[in-house]
């Protein structure tokens, strides 16, 4: 195209943003990234994912599966296993962002149409506040212990409610309106955060991992035992696990471009992605457990919760520090995985209305009316209900791009067009329904089995059955002579 300028690299960026800048799916936020501007190497894409992964529900993943009856190498193999299978779509996910500096909700028009894509960016979103809540949950508990620690009247200083203290409910309102303070200063602090987080929460918790073996004289007995799950037993665990794992970072594997759409190339950013996923979470979850099996020999009592484990110290100095490291953690990877996506997500459903930054305050309210702290409360519900129902439905989504872009297009996407309302990407007045049909049909697939009894054994393979059906059929329709399938 005469408007486009087609790097030596392969990257793609528009000669001028003049004409679509009056567009009304345009705006300064949405709008595709110019070459010169894309400045993220491989260590910011390697510390995005070491900052994402080093967090609280990685530490306690292993704790879910150890607690079905899996030794700690088969929870780890689990983990292991499952985020090298999700690293397939976040990578083919990926490339568009780098190719064409262009954001996810932006990315999926081509597939749905420049109005449809607002199906697959609003249910990345809502689940984006689902995990932006449990993390704002889990950051406020940290500032709570690290408030107890310097005060020990903090806790009962205003009395209760809602099953509570208020003081709880302070901490939680305080941690959340951080991140909302960091998503306000844009993407450069994020990725100085970033930068900055990956490095001292691998410190912290490796100094904590030799505390632990020091104090406890060896690994503990969760290490030391074995698992109590063997054959058809093991399986009728594993499946959902697998499951859920995948589901953990099923979220990214849709909204990747809106990182790369920064990288300074292809091989930089799958670099970083490819040698920092699997190892970080694995790794992380490994720490986690010998700290657990550890405290178990120092303290009597094998303790999970981290934010527990820290109030068996004495020192407020230690209980400080540690506070501190978890609520970097958190806030790190709840700008970067909860907050970046629905920001542009709301913002890719009224361009000219909202902004990143109100797309990011939109999801925090809805973080806050989702009731993160009725989520944590099950955990056997939170990785099987939770993790298992909407990765289901996101594996769809991932189906459908993974074809339209990699099978149909071959990768060629004519940028301009997805900023405007008149171009290949209208179809039938900005819907493209077989995407829209492969989705659903997906999505109902996935999580029948959750519901009907006669196909309850499907329920455990729900992202891969979203992930294939949707894929399948996208394919099948959009190949058909009488579907318009744009460029």
């Amino acid at each position: 195209m005469s408007d486009e300028i087609i790097h030596a690299d392969g990257r793609v960026e528009l000669a001028s943003h003049d004409e679509i800048a009056r567009s009304a799916l345009y705006n300064h936020d949405l709008a595709p990234v110019r070459v010169a501007d894309r400045t993220w190497s491989t260590w910011d894409f390697a510390a995005l994912w070491v900052s994402m992964a080093h967090c609280i529900p990685t530490y306690t993943l292993a704790a879910t599966l150890i607690a079905a009856g899996m030794a700690w190498w088969q929870a780890l193999g689990t983990i292991l296993l499952g985020n090298l299978i999700v690293l397939v779509p976040i990578l083919l996910n990926s490339h568009p962002g780098t190719k064409y500096g262009i954001p996810f909700p932006v990315f999926a028009r081509a597939a749905y149409g420049v109005r449809g894509s607002n199906l697959p960016a609003m249910m990345r979103a809502l689940v984006a506040c689902g995990w932006f809540g449990i993390n704002a949950w889990i950051g406020g508990e940290a500032v709570h212990t690290l408030m107890l620690a310097l005060w020990p009247g903090w806790d009962t200083a205003l009395g209760a409610f809602g099953g509570h203290t208020t003081t709880e409910w302070i901490s939680f309102l305080a941690f959340w309106a951080l991140n909302i303070a960091v998503v306000y200063r844009g993407m450069e602090l994020l990725r100085k955060v970033e930068r900055w987080a990956a490095p001292f929460v691998l410190v912290m918790t490796a100094a904590l991992v030799w505390w632990a073996l020091d104090a406890a004289s060896g690994l503990g007995p969760l290490v030391e035992r074995g698992g109590t799950l063997h054959g058809a037993a093991f399986f009728k665990v594993f499946m959902p696990a697998l499951t859920g794992v995948i589901a953990f970072w099923s979220t990214l594997s849709l909204n990747m471009p809106d990182f790369t759409r920064f990288g300074r190339s292809q091989r930089e950013q799958a670099i970083g992605q490819v040698v920092a996923l699997p190892t970080t979470m694995t790794v992380f979850a490994a720490m986690g457990i010998i700290i657990t099996s550890a405290s178990a020999v120092i303290f009597g009592a094998a303790e999970w919760d981290p934010m527990k484990l820290a109030r068996h110290f004495h020192s407020p100095v230690v209980v400080a520090i540690a506070m501190f490291t978890v609520i970097v953690a958190t806030l790190a990877v709840n700008i970067a995985a909860n907050t970046v996506s629905p920001a542009n997500d709301f913002a890719n459903a009224f361009p000219k209305r909202i902004s990143f930054a109100t797309g990011g305050l939109i999801t925090g309210v809805i973080g806050i009316a989702m009731m993160p702290w009725k989520l944590m409360e099950d955990q056997s519900k939170y990785l099987g209900d939770w993790l298992g129902g909407y990765g289901g439905m996101l594996g769809s989504i991932a189906g459908v791009l993974v074809v339209d872009y990699w099978v149909i297009r071959k990768t060629r996407l004519v940028l301009r067009d997805l900023y405007v309302a008149d171009g290949a990407y209208t179809y039938d007045r900005g819907w493209h329904w077989p995407a829209v049909i492969a989705t659903v049909t997906g999505c109902v697939v996935a999580i029948s089995g959750r519901f009907v009894d006669a196909i309850a054994f499907l329920y455990p393979y729900s992202w891969f059955l979203g992930f294939g059906v949707a894929a399948g059929l996208y394919y099948a329709l959009a190949r058909r002579p009488d579907v318009r399938p744009g460029a």
